[in-house]
């Protein structure tokens, strides 16, 4: 008896391998989806800038490729804090960052549909995704070292107003990571998002995070506030990003997005 209450007590104490406790790329928020596969080959660079409340920070170079396969309706996207140094209480250090994997599929597009009513139809996708192992500094609490996967469905619908075009988006999903021992947290992901476009320049917030079982730092949440420029496939962009749970940091990242036309045209409808 004696034994079977040591286990379950072990079972549900939480393990603090969590969001909370460890560097800013250990299990950030994922970026949300609006409900829209992409046509083009995305290849995106940035740099991160990471400001702790505790008075830490992070630097990192970020990397993204988005790719269609075959068709617009199905991408393949990776992407990775390629490398980041850092300044913490214990001193400072470097690292490679983990990388994550996904595929995203249109479900539903107002485009397969006929009618005057067909621009009403929401668009919606659902993405599978795995995080690996790769991250380094576990003894620091940089990255887990431990693997994950995530899926979730997104879905949007665009306003189309006089030379800009108003879009709003919402997203759930589950998110699972391993945390010592063979067990593993399980994540409910949320987000909501709108985004106004015009030809030359696009803004958008984002409110997005998830929230584990364990409830012990484990439920990071945020808000994301980005602006980006169009010029001839290139799109600069400067985002914000405010930690305000379980997600102690501020993060300023300048990037850069080039879109590359690869699909046939047979292929981009």
């Amino acid at each position: 008896m004696l034994l079977i209450c040591s286990t379950m007590l072990r079972a549900f104490t939480p393990t603090g391998v969590a969001p909370a406790f460890f560097g800013p790329n250990a299990l950030p928020i994922i970026d949300l989806s609006d409900g829209r596969t992409y046509e083009q080959l995305r290849v995106e660079l940035a740099a991160d800038g990471y400001f702790g409340y505790d008075g830490s920070r992070t630097a990192d170079l970020f990397a993204r490729v988005q790719v269609p396969l075959f068709t617009r309706w199905v991408n393949l996207s990776v992407w990775m804090p390629v490398y980041e140094w850092y300044s913490q209480s214990d001193g400072t250090g470097s690292g490679a960052g983990d990388v994550y994997l996904s595929t995203d599929v249109q479900v539903l597009h107002n485009a397969w549909f006929k009618g005057e009513n067909a621009k009403y139809i929401p668009q919606m996708t659902i993405r599978l995704g795995v995080k690996t192992a790769s991250g380094e500094q576990l003894a620091r609490k940089r990255h887990f070292d431990d693997p994950g996967y995530f899926f979730d469905l997104s879905m949007g619908q665009s306003v189309p107003l006089k030379a800009v075009e108003l879009r709003f988006s919402g997203s759930v999903g589950f998110l699972c990571w391993q945390t010592a021992e063979a067990r593993q947290n399980d994540a409910v992901m949320y987000g909501l998002q709108a985004q106004l476009r015009h030809e030359y320049f696009s803004l958008q917030t984002t409110w997005s995070g998830y929230v584990g079982w364990e409830r012990y730092g484990d439920a990071p949440m945020s808000l994301k506030v980005r602006a980006a420029g169009q010029v001839k496939g290139f799109e600069p962009y400067v985002q914000y990003q405010w930690g305000i749970k379980d997600y102690p940091f501020h993060q300023l990242r300048v990037g850069l997005v080039y879109n590359i036309t690869i699909l046939k045209p047979n292929n981009r409808s």
